[in-house]
């Protein structure tokens, strides 16, 4: 297949060399100028999304990326298109995916690149693409905000213009789901309830709630592998966890884990629920750059030792289904407000701790954290387009 190809008024170059790399990263940096909320994806992550030695969904998938230059030779449009095979063919319509997305405030520019990745992936069988999304796990490179633009975003977190979505949904871009960011602060107690409940918990001898020790990586990894399988058994396209999956997932946060912020809970020692939460990095990426070289992880490392993050994110939570609705994620919550309280400073060691995203097809888990005093912050969203105009849209199905 050729690497260009060209439009009326745009020409499309596939990422092949180091100088095409380039343009595909510098882009960002022309869109976002004087934006005082944006922090740049770290180069060598994204970088990795397209790499087959390093993504193992290109054993059951493929990618495509593209820089997108005007009529004068100006960069002014990048995006991505993906298909993975797990997924593509569980839905009504074949669906792939659409990422890395950057455009100018131009509709005929924004159509092109849409219109470049429905061309890849109609004629690999797709009947439809769902954007932005990753070709990778959802945790990150994830959704278009909606929804208060005036939020800095967290680590991995998408970020993007307002008038992106008018792009997206001219385009005819649908909603699938919504996803719904909370933030908790730490000074704020417990719901009455959710106190009570996890009062009762703690007073009850079975239960024991224990954090994250770094030199036991494999006993964790086991117990985050059992928990997350049974309590994610039940939704739309699971895929059990291996050990060695979960081995590699608390290996890769290891440089920046606080221990405090990984709680696991037992009942008579069998584990029943998790929550991962890590310090907020980008607070340190801000200061470092996006290039994670040698020079940037000597600055990353001194920004890490003089710089007081003050917010946390969650990066995974999980209950076994027959422990749901007990009050389980409260007394989580409660343990994480009591062990990282400083006696001496008499505050908490967070301000604030963010749930990076909970889906609107999983309305008991929103539930859950607005009755927990979660405040919903932010509103992103994944879009589906569908190819034929006349196949009937349908949103993601409630859990």
């Amino acid at each position: 297949m050729p690497t260009t190809a060209t439009t009326t008024q745009f020409t499309f170059q596939a990422v092949r060399s180091d100088a095409d790399k380039e343009a595909f990263r510098q882009l960002p940096y022309q869109i976002y100028r004087g934006d005082p909320n944006w922090v740049p994806h770290i180069r060598q992550e994204v970088e990795a999304v397209f790499d087959p030695k390093q993504n193992t969904f290109f054993t059951h998938g493929q990618a495509e990326r593209w820089i997108m230059r005007n009529a004068l030779g100006e960069v002014v449009g990048r995006v991505a298109a993906f298909i993975n095979d797990r997924k593509a063919n569980t839905f009504n319509q074949p669906t792939g995916g659409l990422g890395f997305f950057e455009c100018i405030d131009d509709q005929d520019a924004a159509f092109a690149l849409f219109d470049q990745c429905k061309s890849w992936l109609t004629e690999r069988g797709m009947e439809a693409m769902d954007g932005p999304v990753n070709f990778g796990e959802n945790n990150k490179y994830w959704g278009l905000i909606t929804e208060n633009y005036d939020l800095k975003p967290y680590y991995g977190q998408n970020y993007n213009p307002e008038y992106y979505v008018r792009l997206f949904e001219a385009y005819g871009f649908q909603v699938y789901f919504n996803q719904y960011i909370f933030h908790k602060l730490f000074a704020t107690p417990l719901p009455e309830l959710f106190q009570r409940r996890s009062d009762r918990i703690k007073a009850q001898p079975q239960y024991a709630i224990r954090t994250y020790e770094k030199n036991q990586p494999l006993k964790y990894a086991r117990h985050f592998m059992e928990i997350y399988n049974d309590a994610w058994e039940t939704h739309d396209n699971f895929r059990a966890m291996t050990e060695q999956q979960a081995l590699n997932l608390l290996k890769q946060i290891k440089p920046v884990v606080d221990e405090l912020l990984l709680h696991f809970v037992y009942y008579e020692d069998s584990p029943i629920a998790f929550m991962v939460a890590l310090p907020n990095i980008n607070r340190l990426y801000e200061k470092v750059g996006d290039n994670m070289n040698l020079w940037g992880k000597l600055k990353f490392l001194f920004h890490q030792k003089t710089t007081n993050v003050r917010d946390c994110y969650g990066v995974a939570f999980g209950v076994k289904q027959k422990y749901q609705m007990r009050g389980i994620e409260g007394l989580i919550f409660d343990n994480l407000r009591e062990v990282c309280w400083n006696e001496k400073e008499q505050r908490h060691k967070y301000d604030t701790y963010i749930v990076t995203w909970v889906g609107d097809f999983n309305p008991k888990m929103v539930r859950v954290m607005e009755a927990l005093g979660c405040q919903r912050v932010r509103t992103m969203a994944t879009y589906r387009k569908l190819f034929d105009e006349n196949a009937e849209f349908e949103r993601s199905p409630i859990i």
